[in-house]
């Protein structure tokens, strides 16, 4: 098995530094600031440099490599080849690792090296602060191969051994190794090319061979650098020429390459190769583990001896000391290095994320594992990685606590826990999205409380009594207290959102129901309604019918914030007539509060009052009148169909509900009976074929039992002050006066009013006058230049035209048979 120093056919070499050949764009020297916030130090091979995010302020942070007057910006391809790396968490601290062999450093003696960063903050307006960084470290401690394992590129640097090597000889044969050394090299060296550098040509392994001239290696990005006394090379991990091999589990990355040195006749062969893992992380809940093998490819020979093995954090080893405090471990485990690091330690950070709008957090921290090892007790090497470990993304659905308060009647919750980087923005509620500073204003009382280990949760109370508060009557004496909630969240820096939907529920028996209160007056009902403590939500029943606006507004409907009033006439259509008195009616009026969702009764309420009403009038002339009136306990009954004694005489006027007659005393089957002085005319109300009344169903049988018999007896008494006797003729009058019938066209009005009282009518600019179907209009005709107070109008048929003329087309009928 060869070793890493493959062979030595060199005279003397001179030190090439190749980077510093590429076309750099130069970039003037400004004035630079200087400031706290920024700190270097220097830790074996390479520098580090923090950047605090009190500098960047949550503006852009930029570093350009300086060597000389050349500035250049560290791009990611420029970091890779040259030997830097630049890591940030998400608070803006930057960390920037430089490699003490990097392309820009100032290399005296490969023992003090000169690193000059410049650090440029991007302002709100496009304006920089520039702060230049300049740090010397001292490194004197080589081993003979040196291999630095950083996030972003692999780094690998050996002895160039002086001395004068005047010819190129063939070693004897030794060992199978030994041979395959010997034809590799006859043949390499037969199609050798000449480089003006020194570097005459460099084999990449992949496994297998490829060659390139120095140049191309330069384009394609690798680093390829001489210092007085060490060969550099450096390979980012996606270049073409590097490749993976599973080493125990653990997959490492690795560049293989031999440099062929020519001056002259003589000949030098290097061989450098670097390995790094990219895997190897096993997580729990409590521990991170990673695994590293044990042997690996850059150890050739089965006799390796580790001397030093060590572990770091953030580029910094940390000691036994600090290692038991904190819980690291580092152990070989059989064939592998095993470094656990529990799980949220201090030297990482916890960081939120959002996945599919569900909460995460992720534990991150850079470990660093440095190896020392020697082969046969030959020559060592130094093996460096700076490994940055992140756990997988792990769901922490934050909870919710139920703390409300039912004497208090407000709800109490509490949600999280949540990482400090979790700003609560907003909550949604039932109607309406509040902010926080919204929220507390309305006084809803958000608080943001900490906990000894930096998390924090979010605790929200909100009254019963609000009206983002969603109530439902459950039964007719429970309600449910429901309070839906959209918490709105955001993630910094990045401003990322979430949220999480949640809802409390509180059932309480605690309905005080609506109460219904009345009085009467001589015309009217005077009906007060409370609402109780769920507000109007419920229908109101007056009689048999539900109130609709329309009867809202003619029975006088006031409602505030805690009651309604109605004032309803008792001659109204949902009044119930009980009782007939000579003087006065007895009236009834069933006020039902129902709730229309579950059709429960909440309210059932009745008032009965009498009320003045003049039933009969007795004339000087000798005629009567009396009014029948249709009481509830006859409800089949038809007023129309109602007579005196003699079935002839009906009534003059009658609707659903009254019957009025008028008669003379000596007509209809009146009687007359004397007593002392006193003379009395009597008459009765009933139906004319004096049977009961039935409600009817089909083919005539009846669906109801009959009606009580319907009887009204009337009477007017005459004092007697004389008697005298009256002659009379029953032949009728030859000339009987008789009406004339007149036919003409007469002037009216007709005007629409906008409800039942005719106090306010439509005006000209108001129509068409649009409204439902079957609503009713309210008209008014006025007779225009009469002169007779005793002319009625009587409206037969009303009909409207689009024209004048009254007999256009089309026309609508608004009243017909009137």
């Amino acid at each position: 098995m060869m070793s890493w120093l493959l062979g030595i056919c060199t005279l003397w070499m001179l030190m090439v530094v190749v980077l510093a050949q590429k076309n750099f764009n130069v970039v003037p020297v400004q004035n630079f600031n200087q400031r706290t916030g920024l700190k270097t130090d220097c830790l074996g091979n390479y520098m580090r440099l923090t950047v605090d995010k009190s500098l960047s302020v949550g503006s852009l942070v930029e570093f350009d490599a300086i060597n000389g007057s050349q500035i250049v910006p560290i791009t990611p391809n420029l970091a890779s080849q040259c030997g830097f790396s630049i890591d940030s968490d998400p608070w803006g601290n930057y960390r920037v690792f430089a490699s003490l062999l990097n392309c820009f450093a100032g290399n005296e003696d490969d023992h003090l090296f000169d690193i000059d960063v410049r650090v440029r903050v991007q302002g709100v307006k496009a304006a920089q602060d520039v702060l230049l960084v300049e740090k010397t470290c001292t490194h004197d401690q080589w081993a003979p191969r040196e291999i630095l394992c950083d996030r972003n590129y692999m780094e690998v640097s050996v002895n160039r051994l002086p001395g004068e090597i005047t010819s190129m000889r063939r070693r004897p044969k030794q060992a199978q190794d030994q041979v395959i050394f010997d034809n590799q090299w006859t043949d390499t060296v037969s199609e050798a090319i000449t480089s003006k550098y020194n570097i005459w040509r460099m084999v990449f392994f992949t496994p297998t061979q490829k060659a390139m001239v120095l140049e191309d290696a330069l384009k394609t990005g690798y680093g390829v650098t001489t210092t007085k006394s060490r060969l550099v090379l450096r390979s980012g991990y996606d270049m073409p020429e590097t490749y993976v091999e599973n080493v125990n589990g653990v997959p490492m990355k690795i560049i293989r390459v031999t440099t062929y040195f020519k001056r002259q006749w003589s000949v030098t062969m290097l061989d450098t190769v670097a390995a790094c893992p990219t895997g190897g992380l096993t997580f729990t809940d409590e521990m991170i583990t990673w695994y590293f093998p044990r042997f690996n490819p850059l150890m050739s020979s089965s006799k390796t001896s580790i001397l030093g093995m060590y572990m770091g954090i953030d580029g910094k080893r940390v000691s036994s000391e600090q290692m038991a405090v904190r819980g690291y471990v580092l152990t070989i485990e059989d064939d592998k290095i095993a470094m656990k690091i529990p799980m949220g330690g201090p030297d990482g950070y916890y960081k939120s994320h959002a996945v599919n709008n569900q909460y995460h957090i992720r534990y991150s921290i850079e470990a660093m594992l440095e190896l020392l090892w020697s082969e046969g007790g030959l020559d060592s090497t130094r093996y460096t990685v700076l490994f940055p470990i992140k756990t997988p993304l792990m769901p922490r659905p934050p909870q919710f606590v139920d703390l409300t308060d039912i004497d208090q009647r407000i709800f109490d919750v509490l949600l999280g826990p949540f990482l400090y980087d979790v700003e609560l923005v907003n909550i949604t509620f039932s109607t309406g999205v509040l902010t926080v500073a919204e929220a507390n204003v309305r006084g809803f009382n958000i608080q943001e409380q900490r906990f000894q280990n930096g998390s924090k949760a979010f605790r929200l109370k909100v009254p019963f009594s609000d009206p983002f508060v969603v109530k439902t009557q459950t039964d007719l004496l429970a309600m449910v207290y429901s309070l839906p909630l959209v918490y709105g969240f955001m993630i910094l820096p990045e401003y990322t959102p979430f949220s999480y939907i949640t809802s409390v529920d509180v059932r309480l028996q605690d309905i005080v129901l609506p109460t219904v209160g009345g009085t009467c007056d001589e015309g009217n009902f005077y009906v007060k309604i409370s609402y109780g403590n769920i507000g109007k939500n419920f229908n109101i029943m007056l009689g048999t019918r539900d109130l609709t606006p329309a009867r809202s507004a003619e029975y006088g409907m006031k409602e505030n914030a805690t009651h309604i009033s109605l004032v309803v006439p008792f001659l109204a259509l949902d009044v119930a007539f009980e009782l007939m008195y000579p003087s006065s009616l007895r009236a009834r009026l069933d006020v039902l509060l129902w709730e229309p969702v579950n059709k429960w009764s909440l309210s059932d309420f009745s008032l009965a009052c009498n009320f003045p009403m003049t039933m009969t009038e007795c004339f000087s002339n000798g005629s009567m009148s009396a009014l029948a009136v249709k009481v509830e306990s006859v409800p089949q009954l038809v007023p129309r169909q109602l007579t005196l004694r003699d079935p002839s005489c009906r009534p003059k006027f009658s609707n659903d509900r009254f019957a009025y007659f008028s008669f003379d005393a000596n007509s209809c089957g009146t009687t007359r009976t004397f007593y002392d002085g006193v003379l009395m005319y009597q008459n009765e109300i009933t139906l004319g074929n004096g049977l009961p009344v039935y409600q009817q169903g089909r083919k005539g049988v009846p669906s109801s039992p009959p009606d009580p018999e319907y009887r009204v007896t009337m009477s007017c008494f005459y004092t007697l002050n004389d008697t005298r006797t009256v002659a009379f003729f029953t032949k009728p009058r030859e000339s009987e006066p008789l009406p004339e019938t007149g036919f003409g066209e007469l002037q009216v009005v007709l005007r629409l009013s906008r409800d039942g009282s005719y106090n306010n009518f439509y005006v000209e600019e108001d129509y068409p006058v649009v409204q439902y179907l079957r609503s009713p209009l309210f008209f008014e005709v006025v007779l225009l230049q009469s002169t007779d107070p005793q002319i009625e109008l009587v409206l037969e048929n009303c009909w409207a035209t689009l024209k004048e003329g009254r007999n256009s087309t089309p026309r609508w009928d608004l009243i017909v048979d009137g």
